[in-house]
């Protein structure tokens, strides 16, 4: 019997620690191999980590609510399993003098060849830190499947994958090709060969440092957006229209009510949820544009989850998501907007509050932008951008003539994914929404 060490494993790019969350067994539970014994949570998700040995929960290290760095031991198990000695992910602390004194003969000999998967392996068993160096160097399923493991039961260590990504770079790229179907999926199929796809520059390529250069490391919220914008652009071709839109009415609106909404409700009213208001009615209108892509099957989701993008003290990006946003009127609308938008920039929204969007807008013209090409925030398949509303001369018709007037306008940036929005269905989403904001009713109560 040997006591093992079950260790926090890496959660993700940038990430260093994560909250515990909850226990899913308590001292002296039976736990069986690869299932549960606790939940974390990061900035961005939570997370259930399984026991890579089958044995009894002996003791817990962290109580719930403990910060917990990546890598740090959380739970003894006592197991009487053989573990590889080069197995990274648990650490031998102890065994009993009869396992101690085992003939040599009835070890495992450390020098067998691993036999070569030749095809997916169902229920074959991945760590945490290994799933995230295959998305991080754009390995896919297949092909995680195909590299051979030297750990218990065939399993694929740390240094299995790290050994294959040395081979994988110095072989040529038709002996490593991923088959059609998996490459129309998957972002190493936009990468150059021999070069991993996860966007970062290149060890050939260095950087020249010159004297009086400032290095600025990025903090975590950094690297992950940096990863996932690069993501997106290796997993959608992305394709924009542009549609010019009069907003006068909505600005008139805005401009009679604003101090009585600011009085009555202790909060501003600004252009965003009208924004999202006509937007989800848009996206009822043309339902193929809140779709997801999973391989060569099209999602068409039922809930209506949109995604605004907020822009933190700090520089960084964060889109929370207003779930069900079809469910709400305008002054709902208006609450969620401004509650989602402040506890945003408080550091203070909940993990289920990031995650699940089907659909996004990001106001640009916060920031005096008149137009800009957003890039898609996956899985979804879109993003809308608003610009700034500038007053421009435009021509106005009257069944009395035409004549110059002064208008309220913006320019509306629509990103889509040509692998399943064409054309025709990016441009005519965009002109809708359009038409919905000029056409508002200047008689609308709040």
């Amino acid at each position: 019997m040997a006591l093992y060490k079950l260790k926090l494993p890496h959660m993700g790019e940038g990430v260093i620690e994560a909250t515990l969350t909850g226990w899913l067994k308590e001292v002296g539970d039976r736990i069986e191999e690869d299932e549960a014994v606790f939940e974390v949570a990061t900035d961005k998700v939570d997370s259930e980590v399984p026991s890579e040995v089958p044995g009894v929960l002996k003791e817990k290290l962290f109580k719930e609510g403990d910060v917990i760095k990546i890598g740090e031991t959380v739970a003894i198990i006592e197991t009487d399993a053989e573990i590889p000695e080069d197995d990274d992910d648990l650490d031998i602390l102890g065994a009993t003098a009869k396992e101690e004194e085992k003939p040599a003969a009835e070890e495992p000999a450390q020098t067998a060849e691993p036999t070569p998967v030749s095809k997916p392996q169902e229920g074959r068993f991945y760590s945490p830190l290994v799933r995230n160096i295959a998305k991080v160097e754009g390995i896919t399923q297949e092909e995680l499947d195909r590299i051979p493991g030297t750990g218990r039961n065939g399993r694929v260590t740390k240094d299995d994958i790290l050994n294959y990504l040395k081979n994988r770079q110095a072989t040529p790229a038709e002996k490593t090709a991923p088959t059609q179907a998996s490459a129309a999926a998957s972002p190493v199929a936009s990468a150059p060969a021999g070069q991993p796809a996860s966007g970062y520059v290149p060890q050939n390529k260095k950087i020249i440092i010159e004297p009086g250069d400032e290095i600025i490391e990025m903090d975590r919220m950094r690297k992950l957006i940096a990863q996932h914008m690069v993501e997106s652009k290796h997993t959608s071709p992305h394709v924009q229209s542009f549609v010019e839109a009069d907003v006068t009415r909505i600005v008139r609106w805005r401009n009679r009510i604003k101090e009585a909404f600011l009085k009555r409700e202790g909060e501003k009213i600004t252009f965003t949820p009208v924004f999202i208001y006509y937007l989800v009615k848009t996206i009822k209108d043309y339902p193929m544009i809140n779709v997801q892509v999973d391989g060569d099957r099209i999602i068409r989701k039922k809930h209506i989850n949109i995604g605004m993008a907020v822009a933190l003290p700090s520089g960084n990006l964060i889109v929370p998501v207003i779930k069900d946003a079809d469910q709400y009127n305008l002054l709902g609308l208006t609450k969620k907007v401004n509650d989602l938008a402040r506890r945003a920039r408080e550091n203070k929204l909940q993990p289920d509050e990031v995650v699940g969007g089907t659909y996004s807008i990001t106001n640009i013209g916060t920031f005096g932008n008149i137009a800009g090409t957003p890039i898609i925030p996956q899985p979804q398949v879109a993003i809308m951008a608003v610009g700034a509303i500038r007053k421009m001369p435009a021509v106005i018709e009257t069944p009395e003539g035409d004549y110059i007037g002064i208008r309220h306008k913006m320019i509306l940036s629509h990103s889509y994914d040509h692998r399943v929005v064409d054309g025709m269905l990016g441009g005519l989403f965009v002109k809708r929404f359009a038409e919905y904001l000029e056409n508002f009713d200047e008689n609308t109560e709040i």
